[in-house]
């Protein structure tokens, strides 16, 4: 009879191990190291097989979470995109899916500095549909002397369109976009346009050029130029960002001069909807062609929206051709607006009563 001892792994990991006897064993006995060596080597291989399959569990239990917290990531962030889209929907005013809110209809929305009297923007506005407005942000100081005579203006007039936006040069390409933000917030109108305070225009030859494109979903109308780019410091129209352009000496891409410009009611929303990720050079003019030159809009180079001052809109009034807008190119504008604008009507004027013969 033959004595040795046996061993067991139990389910917990560990060795237990008792003497037994055997009438007859079949080959050699197991020396007692060997015996202590093979319980060791038994034990490890229960507990790597035991880590194997509960890393194995914690896996496919962690893939499942995972899954589970993808999904509800994807459903959160795509619920995040659609509120996001709709809030900024809302901040502008612009409704997808063919819905609108209760916009004031118009033809044509101008941010302009005009000379009539508020009694006839009231009739223009209602017989029309062209809405003027003096656009103005506030100053530097809120509630200050320049702010508050700017708010006595409006409660007279009522012709002011007020913008959250601090005035100045360099912040004009912010106000230019929160200007097109705003509109299309309130009036529903085939055109948005914009015009400096020192250019002469004429309503009833605008009205008509404007009426030519009523049926064109993506119009960006007026003087379109390239003029260069300019890296020198200092001068004026630096435009910081030069190096985007290309190399040195390069010019930018066409765009509408921005002493007059006018855009159609779809991207005036398209404007309004991305106002938050539109990219602002330093002058308003590139800033505006930039947001435009990637889409499929119909880029219309008008050269009636830049004549001169008087004897070049003077000559082609008297030939017929009257002028949308003059101006002086030197100046930007009309120079010495204050003293000259009434002489530069005169004499390049299209008739009081134009505006009001126009059939829209």
């Amino acid at each position: 009879m033959s004595r040795f001892y046996a061993v067991k792994r139990s389910e917990d990991g560990v060795c237990k191990g008792k003497f037994l006897e055997v009438k007859k064993m079949r080959g050699k006995l197991l020396p007692a190291r060997a015996v202590l060596v093979l319980c060791i080597a038994s034990f490890l291989a229960g507990s790597l097989f035991t880590t194997i399959r509960t890393w194995h569990n914690n896996d496919r239990h962690n893939y499942s979470n995972s899954l589970s917290e993808l999904r509800v990531s994807s459903e959160h962030g795509r619920s995040d995109l659609d509120h996001k889209r709709k809030m900024m929907e809302n901040d502008s005013g612009y409704v997808d899916q063919g819905g609108k809110k209760n916009l004031k209809k118009a033809f044509v929305v101008i941010g302009i500095n005009t000379a009539f009297s508020s009694g006839k923007l009231e009739r223009l506005e209602k017989e029309k549909g062209m809405v003027i407005r003096f656009v103005i942000g506030h100053s530097a100081a809120p509630g200050g002397v320049l702010d508050k005579a700017i708010d006595a203006e409006e409660a007279e007039h009522k012709d002011f369109l007020r913008l959250e936006h601090v005035e100045g040069y360099h912040e004009l390409s912010t106000k230019t976009r929160l200007y097109f933000s705003t509109v299309v917030s309130i009036w529903d109108a085939d055109f948005y346009m914009k015009l400096d305070d020192d250019v002469h225009i004429n309503l009833g030859t605008l009205a008509s050029t404007l009426a030519k494109y009523r049926n064109k979903p993506r119009i960006y109308i007026g003087c379109m130029k390239s003029g260069p780019v300019l890296s020198q410091k200092g001068v004026k129209y630096h435009e910081p960002e030069y190096w985007k352009f290309g190399e040195e000496g390069n010019k930018y891409f066409r765009h509408a001069t921005g002493q007059i410009y006018a855009i159609s009611r779809d991207l005036a929303n398209y404007i309004a909807v991305n106002s938050r990720i539109l990219h602002r050079y330093a002058n308003e003019d590139v800033s505006l062609g930039s947001w435009l030159i990637g889409l499929e809009v119909e880029h219309v180079d008008d050269r009636s929206m830049c004549c001169g001052t008087p004897p070049d809109c003077e000559w082609k009034t008297q030939a017929g051709s009257v002028c949308v807008a003059s101006f002086d190119w030197s100046c930007s504008g009309i120079c010495k607006s204050v003293e000259r604008m009434k002489n530069v009507h005169n004499a390049c004027g299209e008739g009081e009563e134009a505006v009001w013969n126009v059939e829209l």
